[in-house]
């Protein structure tokens, strides 16, 4: 039985591929950036690495840092992909590379790593798988269903599992998307087209509300 997972969403913290995603740089490079002191870090009791985003704030602003994903992410769907298996994100990563859809997506090969990133990314948008080693899909969405501040958001459950063993784990909450194993990449590039429109109905509803209250 695996004890009830806890984080804080308002830590000044990330793990290493947020600091990554912030710089745009590798992992491997923001890892050499932590050896050779340039960001503050420091390792967990379980081994996972946390740097300090305020390090990482000083950094962009001693290397006058202005990046691309800096500048766009606000006006994208933020997606969070959770996948143990390397080639299966890497398929997800081409898709999204080849749609036309304005997706800022970042990726996790772990559930305790996205967890680490969870609170500065805020994804609208949950894609994982449930079996994977350590922390697995389903105490992650657990978790994160408990919590109030992610009520709003959207979990794809991506999985080879049968709907009878998942029911023997206790289920899903409501309102999750099961999606088998081989993955029907035109219905998810549909569905995430579907929650981009959404987004964008619902700002222009704001702004016109807005422009009336003036």
């Amino acid at each position: 039985m695996s004890n009830k997972i806890t984080f804080d969403a308002g830590s000044e913290y990330c793990g290493t591929s947020y600091a990554a995603k912030m710089l745009d740089l590798s992992v491997g490079t923001v890892q050499s950036l932590v050896e050779k002191g340039e960001l503050v870090a420091w390792k967990t009791q379980g081994g996972h690495r946390r740097i300090s985003i305020q390090s990482v704030r000083d950094f962009q602003r001693r290397n006058n840092y202005i990046t691309k994903s800096n500048l766009v992410s606000s006006q994208r769907l933020k997606v969070m992909v959770v996948e143990d298996e390397d080639l299966s994100r890497q398929m997800l990563s081409d898709h999204f590379q080849q749609w036309d859809l304005p997706l800022d997506p970042s990726f996790f090969s772990s559930a305790m790593t996205a967890l680490l990133d969870w609170p500065q990314l805020q994804p609208q948008v949950l894609i994982t798988d449930l079996r994977m080693p350590g922390l697995d899909g389903f105490e992650l969405i657990r978790t994160l269903h408990d919590h109030p501040r992610y009520a709003q958001m959207v979990v794809v459950v991506v999985t080879a599992l049968s709907p009878q063993e998942i029911a023997a784990e206790g289920g899903m909450p409501e309102g999750v998307q099961l999606m088998h194993k081989p993955m029907d990449m035109g219905w998810l590039k549909g569905y995430l087209n579907a929650l981009v429109n959404m987004g964008q109905m619902a700002k222009r509803q704001d702004e016109m509300v807005r422009v009336r209250e003036m």
